[in-house]
């Protein structure tokens, strides 16, 4: 009992000394993609280009995730790390190549982002799945909270130091930075691999078969499959305030300003986790599915009304506020209706199709914006008399307009949401887990 003890105090420590390696490694990177976007908008003035490059910096990853996923289960974890994060660095290194001769094209960004995203999808899964190895049931709810703080610092650190280095450095400063902590993260990730046993899994099917296992537990559920299918919607409206909301704000304040607020508003996600630590969800899931999707669009609208700082923070933050309800709620009806054994390959399919709507809103937010909305709302514009008189007009506030559309769409979508029976029953079977 004392060696399984103190065994397990030692995978403790090896698991954070690999969070701190992931966690600098987000803060790095949310730097660069922080910067990357200001670069961009700036050296272009179009949303849509803007959008084209967050587009490329995360549709790899998204379609190569299943892939990473069973690759993460067959080979060498720790290694897979090391490789996803040593080669994904190359494509930062190619930009900032680019930038040191001059202005880094469009197309050479995209092409650098490309590379990165490639080569990041082999992180993820791999991290997730060593934690797993590393740590014990009991271990794991604890170091739970760690994990989250460590993916949300692109969110909650990175804007706030990116915003304060580009009023004293430029962008490449920031790709520096991104560049070095991939070293801190191959160092803790082969200091975690050394004396540690890769587990083996024994290959039973193809990757093929997997994969058909996973689409046959979400499509032989009619709620999930519904439920799935509609948070792929709810990920387009998201993804348009996403993609929109620093080309809105760059319009009439500066990248300090702009890195304060996205740290205050992602400051309501960490709020709203907490409060669901302390306070867990034990029943109404559907519910509050539905008034935490509503309240969201609702803010969502008020962030796009006005070119008011103060407004915007307030609205931000209780947009981030009621995201961990609807993922939580979300989380919990999918997890109890799919059976465990193939729980797996079900959420690497879920994972896909879900963000889908991410793809679509970077494909198409940035051309509705620069070449729709952004002519209806200047001085002059088709909607310069009407709605620019609540909205104001201006080259932004086009942009702002459409991110107002968004949310009051995603509070309707929210009230259809509620109405699906489909998805009411998938409560009932939750219920009937917990009893069980």
């Amino acid at each position: 009992m004392e060696t399984t003890m103190v065994d397990s105090k030692r995978l403790f420590k090896k698991f954070l000394l690999l969070w701190s390696g992931q966690l600098i490694s987000a803060i790095g990177s949310g730097l660069t993609a922080f910067g990357l976007g200001i670069y961009v908008f700036q050296q272009t003035g179009k949303a849509s280009a803007m959008a084209l490059v967050t587009l490329l910096a995360f549709m790899p990853s998204l379609l190569l995730s299943p892939v990473a996923g069973v690759l993460a289960d067959r080979y060498d974890r720790r290694l897979l790390m090391v490789l996803g994060d040593s080669f994904s660095a190359i494509g930062l290194v190619y930009i900032f190549i680019c930038m040191l001769s001059g202005e880094a094209l469009l197309w050479q960004i995209c092409v650098g982002v490309t590379i990165s995203s490639v080569f990041s999808s082999l992180l993820d899964p791999a991290y997730k799945a060593t934690v797993t190895d590393l740590l014990t049931e009991e271990q794991y709810t604890k170091a739970s909270g760690l994990v989250q703080v460590a993916g949300s610092a692109k969110y909650l650190i990175s804007p706030i130091i990116a915003g304060f280095l580009l009023t004293v450095s430029d962008i490449k400063l920031l790709l520096v930075i991104d560049i070095c902590t991939f070293f801190v993260t191959v160092i803790s990730a082969l200091a975690v691999r050394r004396g540690l046993a890769s587990k083996k899994y024994e290959q039973t099917q193809s990757f093929f078969n997997e994969f058909k296992d996973g689409w046959r537990a979400v499509s032989q559920n009619r709620g999930v499959l519904v439920l799935v299918i509609m948070t792929s919607v709810l990920t387009f409206y998201l993804g348009i305030i996403e993609t929109l909301s620093i080309p809105m704000l760059l319009t009439f304040t500066n990248s300090s300003v702009i890195g304060m607020v996205e740290t205050i508003v992602a400051t309501g996600m960490l709020v709203s986790s907490v409060i669901i630590g302390l306070l867990p969800i034990k029943k109404g899931y559907v519910k509050i599915l539905a008034f935490s999707l509503f309240f969201e669009g609702i803010f969502m609208a008020i962030f796009g009304l006005r070119e008011n700082i103060i407004l915007i923070c307030i609205s931000g933050f209780f947009f981030f506020a009621m995201m961990p309800f609807a993922n939580s709620t979300l989380d919990f009806l999918v997890r109890t209706n799919i059976d465990n054994a193939v729980q797996g390959r079900a959420w690497s399919l879920i994972g896909v199709i879900s963000q889908l709507g991410f793809v679509v809103a970077y494909a198409l937010s940035g051309i509705l914006a620069d070449y729709v909305f952004t002519p209806l709302l200047v001085d002059g514009g088709l909607l310069a008399d009407s709605v620019g008189k609540i909205t104001g007009t201006g080259q932004g506030r086009g942009t702002g307009f459409l991110i107002i559309i968004a949310g009051i769409l995603l509070s309707i979508t929210s009230f259809i949401l509620f109405n699906l029976k489909s998805v009411k029953k998938l409560e009932n079977r939750g219920d009937l887990c917990i009893t069980d």
